[in-house]
């Protein structure tokens, strides 16, 4: 498969919520970065580093544990291929569970070797996503319920 056919397959994978078969187009180990402090944040549980599949599968299940699925809208706005390397440019709107709606807008870029995914760096409005995830805790236990 081409750099684009597999940026797509991605891209679909990881919007059915398939977290097994989407990390199965990793490469073990995988360059992963994600646009955060080295260290995470302390609200934001999925940010750490990666380096397996299963590591790739437990952050997509972590991200879908901590969002609404069905109020997800982030979409694809153009998808840049040269050789290897593919960048995604698009806009994240999530809502956190229990917590607040954000919006961001996001460039993934990606390798591709062998026909597998050998960096995945992600750069988002960090900040934005810090403050919805922290809007849950700020409300306390009961917020945790109600989402």
């Amino acid at each position: 498969m081409s750099t684009r056919e597999i940026v797509e397959e991605f891209l679909r994978r990881m919007g059915e919520g398939d977290h097994r078969r989407t990390a199965a187009l990793f490469a073990e180990p995988v360059d992963w970065r994600l646009d955060w402090p080295e260290e995470g944040h302390p609200a934001v549980p999925w940010i750490r580093p990666r380096r397996t599949r299963a590591d790739v599968a437990e952050h997509f299940r972590s991200l879908e544990e901590h969002h609404v699925p069905e109020l997800n809208g982030t979409t694809v706005t153009q998808i840049v291929v040269d050789g290897a390397e593919a960048v995604v440019f698009g806009d994240i709107a999530q809502t956190v569970r229990g917590g607040a709606a954000y919006r961001s807008p996001f460039a993934l870029r990606l390798t591709v070797e062998d026909g597998l995914i050998t960096r995945y760096h992600i750069y988002e409005d960090s900040l934005t996503v810090a403050r919805a995830l922290g809007a849950r805790e700020a409300e306390g236990p009961a917020a945790a319920v109600r989402g």
